[in-house]
């Protein structure tokens, strides 16, 4: 009897009107938090808040890319078009910015900002936030304005390690829909209470047919002692047109410069003493005429090469420039060439792909050297460089004078023109192939080939990529490169052929000190390819850092000692006359010369 009364009950249990259920929530109700939870959770919300206070005291440099993508049966998706902005931000003036004017120089106007709105207004619309109410910020605060246990609810979900910082891992949704709300998860690192990673998008309004927001990724590096910096954000997500169009697309912004000082007049951009600045003046004797010329250019090199660093466009110097150093003094020996004064090297902190001669100092944009497939393509691309310095094609002298560098920093692409002639091109071109030919890399044309096969390849699809900010494009008006003279002889590009690496992803050899622009390399494991999809050339991937406390002497973000790294840049075995990779499948990494 109690059992027919048992299997009644569970009956009429589970017998629900269907207006009871519509009442129901859809979601369950948070699981509610320890005191020692709580307590983290309140510490995030008022660090939060310092943060903010803290970062409203910099200007750095904030960079974006973006890629438009689209399914391929092959690759699973492939770049279709892009978009590039840089700009110099002072978060002193209520979050606004002044874009970096573009060069005055013959330029496509495609990722170039147009019209009078501000470099921040800019990239609220680049990145769809318009109906934001913190728009592009949205990106770097959780929520600038209503972080708070009033306006969100928080479920924990885990402990777990980013690098060497341990995290705790809540889930935050906002108690009462309204526009620009996030929606996400958050990592709490356990120390200070900071928010050093979150991730998810934003409640669009609830009469809103569609989404207006998108799906990112924030990341923050320990900067300073109790600083925690808003560093790199991926972005991935698919938009929506009324006609049920999807689009798709990848973007990136970078943050570096915090500790800049930003020149707002003329007056305030004086010059600033380089920590490592070489000095190549010999005082014990007198000078000839040719040796004043030489010392005239010295000192236009130099002053543009700190107005350039200054204003956080060009790294200052590392231990990694002596590793070009090095690729160079190879070429140099190899023709015996008798130059007046050592060559050196520097990055150019940017993602487009280019390269300069500034006097004796040669520039390599950070997007160049993370795509090079090995050390045969970087020696060529030095080469060329190379090549304007020994047939005489120097800086501008009449940056010798320091007032013509007086200028704000959002002006230095259209006061520094690096960019030489197509006569001059020419006439480099020919003689970097001659000093390729003559070096220890004249057997191993072939990735060098492979490299240039694969800009352009991709070169249609991704202008913003290929047009030079400061200096030479790696390529002619017409596609094609210049250095075609060592591409002869190169194979086929074949996608399919894992043991062949034309180029790699961005971001696979360098990292930026969002502190002081420092750059260093990434000390990362092999990545084994298990197909073509693997490859990504000059694609954008997501963003995965192993974070590290602050510590006196580390670089911000540098990989911390005995941590595996977790980044898809693979490891570096040197490629064959042909461009072939050794039987492990894994992508090509330049070796560093020794």
């Amino acid at each position: 009897m109690y059992r027919n009364i048992l299997i009644l009950c569970m009956t009429l249990a589970l017998v629900v009107p269907a207006s009871q259920a519509k009442k129901e929530p859809k979601d369950l109700a948070p699981v509610l938090l320890t005191p020692q939870q709580q307590r983290l959770v309140q510490q995030a919300i008022a660090r939060e808040k310092v943060i903010v206070r803290q970062i409203q005291k910099s200007t750095p440099v904030v960079q974006s890319y973006i890629q438009d993508v689209r399914p391929d049966a092959k690759l699973y998706q492939v770049p279709v078009s892009d978009q590039y902005m840089i700009g110099r931000v002072d978060f002193g003036k209520a979050f606004t910015a002044d874009e970096y004017a573009q060069a005055s120089r013959s330029q496509p106007k495609h990722g170039w900002f147009a019209g009078s709105f501000g470099f921040m207004s800019e990239l609220t619309k680049a990145f769809h936030l318009e109906n934001s109410p913190s728009g592009f910020m949205a990106m770097m605060f959780i929520d600038p304005t209503g972080f708070d246990q009033q306006h969100y609810e928080f479920g924990f979900v885990r402990r777990e390690f980013l690098g060497t910082v341990r995290t705790w891992v809540f889930d935050v949704r906002p108690k009462e829909k309204g526009a620009g709300r996030f929606f996400g998860r958050i990592w709490i690192e356990d120390q200070d209470g900071n928010v050093v990673r979150f991730n998810g998008t934003y409640i669009g309004n609830a009469n809103d047919e569609a989404t207006h927001y998108f799906h990112f990724d924030s990341w923050r590096m320990n900067v300073q002692p109790g600083v925690w910096a808003p560093a790199a954000v991926y972005i991935e997500d698919t938009l929506r047109d009324p006609v049920a169009h999807a689009q798709s697309f990848k973007g990136q912004t970078t943050y570096w410069g915090y500790s800049l000082k930003l020149p707002t007049r003329e007056s305030d951009a004086e010059s600033m003493e380089i920590e490592n600045a070489q000095d190549q003046s010999d005082n014990s004797t007198d000078v000839s005429p040719l040796q004043a010329e030489r010392e005239w250019i010295s000192q236009a090199e130099q002053n543009v090469l700190d107005r350039l660093t200054q204003a956080g466009l060009v790294a200052p110097p590392s231990d990694f420039d002596k590793n070009l150093e090095q690729v160079t003094t190879n070429i140099i020996i190899g023709s015996n060439l008798q130059l007046p004064s050592d060559i050196h090297c520097r990055v150019i902190l940017t993602t487009p792909l280019e390269s300069l001669a500034i006097g004796n100092t040669i520039l390599l944009s950070k997007g160049l050297v993370d795509t090079l497939p090995d050390e045969n393509a970087l020696a060529a691309v030095i080469a060329f460089q190379l090549a304007h310095i020994v047939t005489g094609h120097h800086i501008d002298t009449r940056y010798a004078f320091n007032d013509r560098l007086l200028f704000p920093d959002t002006a230095t692409f259209r006061r520094i023109t690096m960019n030489h002639s197509t006569s001059d091109n020419e006439e480099a071109a020919k003689k970097a192939v001659d000093l390729f030919n003559h070096s220890i890399y004249h057997d191993k044309a072939g990735s060098v080939g492979l490299f240039f096969q694969q800009l352009e390849a991709r070169e249609k699809a991704l202008p913003a990529l290929f047009v030079p900010r400061l200096g030479d494009s790696l390529l002619r008006a017409d596609g094609q490169p210049w250095l075609a003279g060592l591409t002869q002889g190169a194979p086929k590009l074949d996608m399919d052929n894992l043991t062949q690496i034309a180029a790699l992803p961005l971001n696979s050899r360098l990292k930026i000190d969002p502190w002081d622009d420092k750059v260093f390399t990434l000390n990362v494991k092999p990545a084994p390819l298990l197909n073509a999809r693997d490859k990504m050339p000059l694609e954008l991937t997501p963003v995965f850092y192993r974070l590290q406390r602050y510590q006196e002497g580390t670089p911000a973000g540098a990989p911390p000692a005995n941590a595996a790294p977790a980044s898809s840049a693979p490891a570096p075995p040197s490629a064959d006359a042909g461009g072939q990779q050794p039987a492990a499948n894994a992508q090509a990494q330049p070796q560093a010369p020794q």
